[in-house]
């Protein structure tokens, strides 16, 4: 299956056509943004990182029973997945105060939550992503009430799946970001990517950042971060833990 028309950029990946009117070609980049884009930067390797990341945990949740627009990984940069209309809401589920969520209430970095988190953004770089509440994505028609049913429902199971399977790993899964779309069939899917890039990852031991942060908070040594990430998951992928 060969790219076809190009049909969209966003901040990490390319999106073009194919000869299936149900299926798109996803190109990583090495683009590295935070603040939404107010900082940039570009770094070798970091787009195959992501792919090869992102596929083996889209495998892991397709395994698990947890619907999405992965079909498979093509090579080191590109996936095929399933054309979908993509519902303009990002979903955030939170394990362990971090981030913008310490900022807006003062809370003090680092504390677990008795529950997961969950909580909804409006998808507009424009208005920088704003925090939203169910009412607001119903009465404004971004979203369905069975639509978001069922959105936090697989937000959470990603949450259980993921945060088990990392802790495999000597990982914390502290927090993420989930896109979702609908198919053809009018089937809500996880869609975008799970990566360094959504994702707050810390070393389980040393508490050591293995995502993003490290780019946003100028700490260095970004690469190595998604490296370690890919170096844990595919030896765990070789040894059959999952």
């Amino acid at each position: 299956m060969e790219k076809k028309k190009f049909l969209y950029e966003g901040k990490a990946k390319k999106i073009y056509d194919t000869d299936d009117v149900n299926l798109c070609i996803i190109e990583y980049k090495n683009s590295l943004t935070a603040f939404n884009a107010l900082k940039k930067d570009s770094i070798e390797g970091k787009g195959e990182l992501n792919n090869l990341i992102s596929s083996s945990l889209f495998e892991l949740l397709s395994e698990k029973g947890i619907p999405t627009h992965f079909v498979k990984r093509v090579d080191n940069i590109h996936q095929i997945v399933k054309k979908v209309s993509i519902v303009p809401i990002e979903v955030v589920v939170r394990n362990i105060t971090t981030g913008s969520l310490c900022k807006r209430l003062g809370v003090e970095e680092g504390k677990v939550l008795p529950r997961p988190l969950v909580e909804l953004y409006l998808k507009d770089d424009a208005l920088g992503d704003p925090l939203i509440t169910e009412d607001h994505a119903l009465l404004f028609g971004w979203s369905t009430e069975e639509q978001l049913l069922k959105i936090k429902e697989i937000a959470l199971k990603v949450n259980s799946v993921l945060s088990e399977y990392f802790t495999g790993l000597r990982i914390i899964l502290v927090d993420f970001k989930l896109e979702f779309g609908v198919d053809a069939e009018g089937r809500l899917l996880l869609a975008d990517e799970v990566s360094p890039d959504t994702c707050r990852f810390w070393d389980r031991d040393t508490k050591n950042r293995l995502d993003k942060d490290r780019f946003r908070k100028d700490l260095g040594d970004v690469l190595g971060a998604y490296q370690e990430i890919w170096r844990r998951i595919s030896s765990s992928n070789e040894d059959g833990a999952r």
